[in-house]
């Protein structure tokens, strides 16, 4: 009688041993979705070369490195809401004040670059009107498309989330357009998204970037600035 209820005892052990193993409980907390691995080579500007490799003057201040995680952090963040085309994420990080200013070639020019609102990133989807955000390269026709049209070629036009190369105040590749993005924004600092070489003959030609420029207020990093480069004619 006793071997029987032992017997009984061990078999109910080892076939909840296995249940529980196959069919765990719940009890870890929900799991938070993973950012994308940025198996990625990050570079940072040092103090004393700029973005394009000349020097610097002696008396530049040294970058403040100790708020690069927060900074990477808010451009991944964003870059990840573009991908997924979650304008209320990224409405979220525009500056309340100053919105953000959209650029589609490397020179920031305040007189023909786009700013919009947060209301009005928010509401991107939905908005139908077409804009001219400037002049196509080597043509010098108007660029007239909608919000929607404009982020698929200029803002999100790759993958920036498996960007191979990210620069923190750093150009990592430019062509013959003016890089002014340091003197468009003197108080920002910018995150460089960039597939330096998309195709195997593309002969360095077909690189392209999203340069994501912020401004810290309140501890908080606030997007101005999305600037769109690519090889220029």
């Amino acid at each position: 009688m006793k071997r029987s209820f032992f017997f009984s005892s061990f078999l109910c052990l080892i076939v909840g041993l296995l249940v529980g193993s196959l069919l765990p409980m719940p009890w870890d907390k929900p799991s938070v979705p993973a950012a994308p691995a940025l198996s990625h080579t990050v570079s940072v500007q040092s103090s004393d070369a700029n973005s394009v490799g000349t020097q610097t003057p002696s008396n530049t201040p040294p970058l403040d490195n100790s708020s690069n995680f927060p900074l990477l952090n808010a451009a991944c963040t964003v870059v990840r809401a573009l991908r997924q085309q979650d304008y209320s994420t990224v409405a979220s990080f525009v500056h309340p004040a100053k919105g953000v200013t959209f650029t589609p070639y490397s020179t920031v020019d305040p007189d023909s670059d786009r700013v919009f609102s947060r209301e009005e990133i928010m509401n991107l989807s939905q908005d139908t009107t077409v804009y001219t955000w400037g002049t196509v390269d080597g043509r010098g026709t108007p660029i007239e498309m909608t919000m929607a049209d404009y982020f698929k070629h200029y803002v999100f036009n790759a993958d920036y989330t498996q960007a191979p190369q990210i620069g923190i105040d750093r150009i990592l590749m430019h062509g013959n357009a003016l890089e002014n993005l340091k003197e468009a924004y003197p108080q920002g600092r910018f995150v460089d998204f960039c597939f330096p070489e998309q195709g195997e003959t593309g002969e360095g030609l077909d690189w392209c970037s999203l340069k994501l420029v912020f401004e810290n207020q309140d501890s908080n990093w606030l997007l101005v600035g999305v600037v769109h480069g690519e090889w220029t004619i």
